[in-house]
């Protein structure tokens, strides 16, 4: 006797994503994650120029500082002819910082702390080349390397992480404002009333206190 063979059937279930802002919500309650943004490279030279300009006038100023300080009467020449190697220092360290993390970011496409790492580490090692000794140049170069990858992984600002765009600044406050806010019982007890803190029933206290002192029946004011 022949038994029918059992027939197999194919559920397909179909799952839309709906793109967010970073985000994509499927019908199945899952998120993707959204594909990273497309890096944009960068001008290495445009930006290394400029970086050499900044800080060959700041080390042209030093230069000058340390020019006056000398117990030897010198010209004002003297910041190019007795301490301009000063200037030569700064200009190449900002330079090749700059060149440095740009062209890091350009080759692996991605802009994150490995960069200003890379640039720190050949900056320091030009600062450690006026020893001429090896542990000079490393040792200045993976300091400068741990300082500036440090500041730019913790945000990159002395004053803290940067705050979310997209979030609203006055909503922000008020939210801070509400999980800290304090009864306004608490307050009148230990500050006292007056100057803008009335707690409840302070003008019927106010009438009687009046009326107590003065003899003055204040009406009550109308809502």
């Amino acid at each position: 006797m022949d038994y029918p063979q059992p027939t197999a059937y194919l559920h397909v279930t179909t799952i839309t994503c709906v793109p967010e802002s970073t985000e994509s919500f499927c019908s199945d309650g899952s998120i993707m994650a959204a594909e990273e943004a497309v890096y944009q490279p960068k001008d290495a030279i445009s930006t290394s120029i400029k970086s050499t300009m900044i800080t060959g006038a700041a080390g042209a100023f030093v230069s000058g500082v340390q020019n006056t300080l000398t117990k030897q009467n010198v010209s004002a020449w003297g910041i190019f002819t007795r301490t301009g190697g000063t200037i030569a220092v700064f200009a190449a360290m900002g330079g090749t910082y700059e060149f440095a993390k740009t062209a890091s970011a350009n080759l692996r496409e991605k802009d994150d702390s490995w960069n200003p790492t890379i640039g720190g580490f050949l900056a320091g090692s030009i600062m450690g080349l006026r020893f001429r000794t090896l542990p000079s140049v490393l040792g200045y170069g993976a300091g400068l390397a741990v300082l500036l990858g440090t500041f730019d992984y913790t945000g990159g600002v002395l004053t803290g992480y940067t705050k979310d765009p997209e979030v609203d600044e006055y909503e922000r406050k008020e939210q801070l404002r509400r999980n800290r806010r304090r009864p306004i019982q608490q307050t009148v007890e230990e500050l006292g009333e007056g100057r803008g803190i009335y707690g409840p029933g302070y003008d019927e206290r106010r009438r009687e206190r009046i009326k107590q002192k003065y003899g003055i029946d204040v009406p009550a004011a109308t809502q």
